[in-house]
């Protein structure tokens, strides 16, 4: 049964299992461990990431394919859900419409770009992808009557899912049954589902054609593989599951803006996360989230604790000071990739393999 669940694609590390299993248990559990909007927020966006992430790695690390459009199919997921809600009845038709048509013009926009621009080799390629993630910010930005420009759409949710539907008058351990916990919970299963999906794909014959174009695309077209065609499956299966991350974005912040989920710099945090999780291992993507968003989003308040404790010497308190926090967290991610070169995943399975 197990077996069958992860494709047959085991941590083949027991530290690394136990890892993973700490942190599905953490992320089942925070409303329940950690009460407060910060740490549900935090794990909603691991949530998220996690997808977004292992929908890049699907392209990066299993075919070798570096783009920089990836965040323009996050954006049209979160977009799909925002303008079905905000044109249509908020509900559940709505929501589904909205990530129809997402998938839709998701899939011929990846198609179009992979049949255009593939044939392209390396840094062309990925310059194309950057010009075309441009240009659709710039879009999304101006056509404020449909996306709302630069101040985005706000909209509302089924109504089950809002802070305001209680599905319970008594709490349970301490935590109120509301809209909020359950859509919370629809996003942990999702993420699951998606994540397990994409562990069958790269596991199944077709991923790994993708492993062999990424190790050697003239010996695999050599063999009588469509190395093409292969690319460009890969490219609209990523852009497709980048698409229901942003639509998860979208239900759990009932906002979306082009800062949100088009800026570039969600592109850099997903291939930051890459390196940091372990490139080619859909396992990277669960574990290089979690470190680098808890990281993100908790470094100033342990920067904070950490100058208070050292105030009796003013150049480490000034050192520590909250306000340099973007300084320790690029000082973090340059010792891991110093002790992690193939990412955490990598350097623990690497442990394991040793005598």
């Amino acid at each position: 049964m197990l077996t069958r669940l992860l494709s047959g694609d085991f941590p083949r590390s027991r530290l690394l299992a136990l890892l993973l299993l700490a942190m599905l248990l953490a992320l089942a559990l925070v409303p329940f461990l950690f009460p407060g909007v910060k740490a549900l927020n935090v794990a909603a966006k691991i949530l998220v990431f996690v997808v977004l992430v292992a929908s890049y790695d699907l392209l990066l690390g299993y075919t070798g394919i570096v783009s920089f459009a990836h965040t323009m199919f996050f954006g049209i997921g979160a977009y799909g859900i925002a303008i079905a809600s905000t044109r249509l009845e908020p509900g559940w038709p709505a929501v589904g419409a909205g990530i129809a048509v997402a998938l839709l013009v998701s899939f011929v926009l990846a198609l179009a770009i992979g049949l255009f621009s593939l044939r392209v080799r390396a840094i062309f390629f990925s310059m194309i992808t950057l010009a075309v993630a441009a240009a659709f910010q710039t879009l999304a930005s101006q056509l404020s009557e449909f996306t709302g420009g630069e101040d985005g759409l706000t909209f509302k949710v089924p109504e089950v899912l809002s802070p305001g539907f209680e599905w319970s008058e008594t709490p349970f351990l301490g935590v109120t049954l509301d809209g909020r916990l359950l859509c919370y919970y629809l996003l942990f299963a999702a993420a699951l589902l998606l994540l397990l999906a994409m562990l069958r794909i790269v596991n199944s014959p077709f991923g790994r054609v993708l492993q062999a174009i990424r190790e050697n695309e003239f010996r695999a077209e050599a063999i009588g593989y469509r190395v093409v065609l292969y690319r460009t499956t890969s490219s609209i299966l990523s852009a497709l599951f980048a698409t229901l991350a942003g639509a998860m974005l979208a239900l759990w912040l009932r906002y979306n803006g082009p800062d949100t989920s088009l800026s570039f710099e969600v592109m850099l945090d997903v291939l930051l996360i890459v390196v940091i999780g372990g490139m080619g291992t859909i396992y990277g993507a669960a574990i290089g989230a979690s470190l680098f968003l808890v990281a993100q989003s908790y470094l100033q308040d342990l920067l904070k604790l950490a100058s208070d404790a050292a105030s009796a010497w003013p150049w480490l308190a000034a050192l520590l000071s909250p306000d340099r926090w973007l300084l320790w967290l690029g000082l973090l991610f340059v010792l891991s990739v110093y002790y992690f070169p193939t990412g955490v995943v990598g350097r623990l399975r690497a442990l394991r393999s040793r005598p």
